[in-house]
């Protein structure tokens, strides 16, 4: 399970913009380490507005471009900074839809109500104002009852430098979900070595709506790598003197690929009503249920509980010796 909030929240700002040539710029406070954040916020803006990938560009992680961002931790590059960007390029889909209906001669129902125009009934005639009757795509923004399409170049030349076409918008991360992930592994113990060996590594993941199954797919299996290796090898060893003597990868071990199994993921069909497009957190959340499944499945397999890690080879030899479960030597 995973609710992680910093303690006096989580900040973030985005803005975009409509530039000149008809693409689209993002600027997001939040830092992209190698976890598919600028993918993912581009995703986002794009389903936003309805334009293709390639018409935006992410600029990210500096102050003189947007507000303060907390940081790039807490999992909060998809749940906190996204939700400013998808909020954000709303904000400006409204606007760029209200540009559109002025260029394409669309009179909007306040318009048609302010001229007196009337339906049948005394309702209002339906216009093109509101946003939900405009459409991205990659041209640009089509009205449906009409099918005119404005593309974005159209619109971009229509701004001037007292009414700019952007939009910005703030999250500060709360409320928060709560990302749930269940982990299975089927072991191997040899009773005389102590060695373990994992046959087969499932892990089920609750991510809310995935936005980009691919990227969260091996988030999940890094962090169950990363876990395998807190629960099997990494030690970290300080002498008498205080000294750490796990100083070098030759005594501190980090599992490499020989050492970690295939993980099999499987995300739940779910959707969350606070995070953006259904979306919940998930970084730090595939760690936690690898340990207790590992311990469970040793003590499954020898009948020996094991408290302390790293589950290494000696120190599982010698919790099972303690417990008499190692047989004795062949004649």
């Amino acid at each position: 399970m995973l609710d992680t909030v910093p303690p006096r929240g989580h900040f973030s700002h985005s803005r975009l913009a409509l530039r000149p040539d008809g693409t689209i710029e993002v600027r997001i406070g939040t830092a992209e380490f190698g976890n598919g954040t600028t993918t993912v916020h581009v995703q986002l803006a794009a389903a936003a507005l309805g334009c293709t990938p390639d018409r935006l560009t992410i600029l990210q992680s500096d102050t003189s471009l947007v507000g303060h961002d907390t940081g790039a931790y807490g999992s909060a590059g998809t749940v906190v900074a996204g939700k400013a960007t998808l909020h954000a390029a709303q904000k400006l889909f409204g606007m760029l839809a209200e540009q559109a209906a002025a260029l394409a001669g669309v009179v909007t129902a306040d318009e048609s109500a302010a001229a007196g125009g009337l339906a049948p009934g005394g309702g209002h005639v339906a216009g093109g104002g509101p946003a939900q009757d405009w459409t991205g795509e990659a041209a640009g923004l089509r009205y449906g009852p009409t099918g005119t399409l404005v593309t974005w170049e159209d619109i971009a030349a229509s701004a001037t430098d007292d009414a700019p076409l952007e939009a910005e918008a703030h999250w500060d991360g709360s409320p928060r979900s709560v990302a749930f992930n269940v982990h299975g592994v089927r072991v191997a113990v040899h009773r005389r070595t102590g060695e373990l060996r994992i046959l087969r590594s499932v892990q089920a993941a609750d991510a809310g709506f995935v936005v980009n199954p691919l990227q969260c797919r091996g988030q999940v299996q890094g962090g169950a790598a990363q876990a395998l290796g807190a629960a099997l090898y990494e030690e970290v060893i300080v002498d008498d003197a205080g000294k750490v003597t796990t100083d070098i990868l030759r005594q501190y071990h980090v599992p490499t690929y020989a050492d970690v199994p295939r993980t099999e993921v499987l995300f739940a069909n779910t959707s969350d009503r606070l995070g953006p497009l259904g979306a919940k957190s998930m970084s730090e959340s595939p760690y936690t249920p690898v340990a207790p499944a590992l311990t469970n499945a040793v003590r499954d397999a020898v009948g020996v509980r094991m408290t302390s890690l790293p589950m290494s080879r000696d120190r599982l030899y010698l919790a099972m010796k303690a417990a008499g479960v190692v047989p004795g030597r062949p004649a």
